[in-house]
């Protein structure tokens, strides 16, 4: 190899998991150019992938215990001084190490104030979940997968670093500290005046002002935050799909999965014609009828309502093989009709054991109707001749 040629190739990484594809990459990327399969996308929500968008969890569990505690004010705080109270008042008579009755007091008044904060980011997480998933239980996430545990810091670099969803929590990241800042900056500057004076009001005064201010900024800053988390949930919708998406193998492969190989599928049909060929003496001759062309055409139909959910062709032939059927039908009794139309198409579109397709019903069930009249004026005759 000259030299000049070996400048032009690229060198090899010697280390697999730190190669790096600087490039935006996507599923086109590698190959995956299909769009999920409703078995695929059924198999990742039971495995618990779903698209889902932390930004509206995080921004609904600020909101409910911000409005929590702002509606609750007055009990927490009626609840807090109640709290300190009884243990100044006992400060010199409890002893935390002895006296049992410590312990379950602060719990008790612990549970008062933090159980209606808790139960609102509850019911926030359980309902921003619901609204974004639906109801959906697996402990498939909680499965220990070992191959984890070997750091792939090539993999984490192109996800966090070099990809689409990367430079979209960068953006979104940058987004929220803005809307946090500029709204923290806006409520402090329309009530810095009131703030300085602080120094030299009342402890009530200065607790409610600060109280007020804090519980503003946080309602307002959750309300922004949850009007971001819209597009980051299409975000993570339309990513959630790219991930999924499947390569043309792989559609391939399920289709054989669910539907069968198709060429295992045409050898099976036709084996199963050529034993129905085998068998034509008997198929004919327990048809209920025999559509003819006259002569070039016949094709034996078996139709049982209560068993089939369409009639059957048991048998058909050209030429002297339909020249057989009609002798195998007259040997044994079976009706033959004769509608040329009807005879070529379905010696032509349908194959023997397969059912006749919806098109033909009518003119099938007219003739049926034929047959069972003839019989029916047959047995009659016989029933008057005897």
């Amino acid at each position: 190899m000259t030299p000049a040629i070996m400048r032009e190739r690229p060198p090899r990484c010697t280390f697999p998991a730190l190669a790096m594809d600087l490039q935006w990459f996507a599923a086109e990327d590698e190959g995956r150019t299909e769009e999920p399969s409703e078995y695929k996308l059924r198999k990742a929500r039971e495995e618990g992938r779903v698209a889902k968008s932390q930004e509206l969890i995080s921004a609904l569990v600020l909101l409910f215990p911000a409005l929590t505690i702002l509606f609750l004010g007055r009990y927490i705080l009626r609840t807090s001084v109640e709290m300190l109270r009884f243990f100044f008042l006992r400060i010199n008579e409890l002893d935390p190490v002895r006296d049992r009755i410590v312990g379950g007091v602060f719990f008790s008044y612990f549970v008062r104030l933090a159980l209606p904060v808790a139960a609102a980011a509850a019911a926030a997480a359980i309902f921003a979940n619901l609204v974004q998933v639906g109801p959906l239980f697996t402990v498939k996430p909680l499965t220990p997968d070992f191959s984890k545990i070997v750091p792939r810091f090539g993999r984490y670099f192109q996800r966090t670093l070099f990809s689409m969803e990367g430079l979209f929590n960068f953006v979104k990241s940058i987004v929220k500290m803005a809307i946090i800042g500029v709204v923290a900056f806006v409520l402090v500057r329309s009530r810095v005046q009131e703030l300085a004076r602080l120094q030299t009001a009342g402890l009530w005064l200065g607790f409610t002002t600060v109280a007020g201010l804090a519980a503003r900024l946080l309602i307002i800053s959750a309300l922004l935050l949850l009007l971001l988390s819209i597009p980051d949930m299409l975000f993570q919708r339309w990513q959630y799909r790219e991930s999924l998406k499947m390569t043309k193998e792989e559609v391939k492969e399920e289709r054989k999965m669910y539907e069968g190989d198709p060429h295992i599928k045409a050898r099976i049909q036709r084996r199963m014609r050529e034993f129905m060929s085998r068998n034509m003496a008997v198929n004919v001759a327990k048809a209920d009828v025999v559509i003819t062309n006259p002569t070039h055409f016949a094709v034996a139909l078996e139709y049982d309502e209560d068993t089939m959910p369409a009639p059957l062709l048991s048998a058909k032939g050209a030429d002297e093989m339909a020249l057989r059927i009609r002798g195998i039908a007259r040997e044994n009794g079976v009706p033959l009709v004769e509608n040329k139309p009807l005879a070529r198409a379905l010696y032509q579109e349908v194959e023997i054991g397969q059912n006749v397709p919806v098109a033909y019903y009518q003119a099938i069930a007219q003739v049926l109707a034929h047959v069972r009249a003839l019989e029916e004026r047959r047995r009659r005759a016989n029933g008057v001749s005897a």
